[in-house]
């Protein structure tokens, strides 16, 4: 025999787990203290200057 599942328990179930994955990519993408931040603009800055440096002119 079936097991018996209460809709209402399951529904409210798979809403927290999908808030959850929600907040998960949020702290992925929010999540970034303001040194990680700089440092990742800095270090990103400084690769487009290096490209820019190896470009050669026409």
């Amino acid at each position: 025999m079936a097991e018996v599942i209460n809709l209402r328990l399951a529904r409210k179930a798979k809403a927290r787990a999908e808030k959850a994955d929600q907040a998960q990519a949020n702290r992925a993408k929010f999540g970034q203290t303001k040194a990680d931040r700089s440092a990742r603009q800095a270090e990103a800055a400084r690769a487009a200057r290096e490209l820019d440096g190896k470009k050669r002119d026409n």
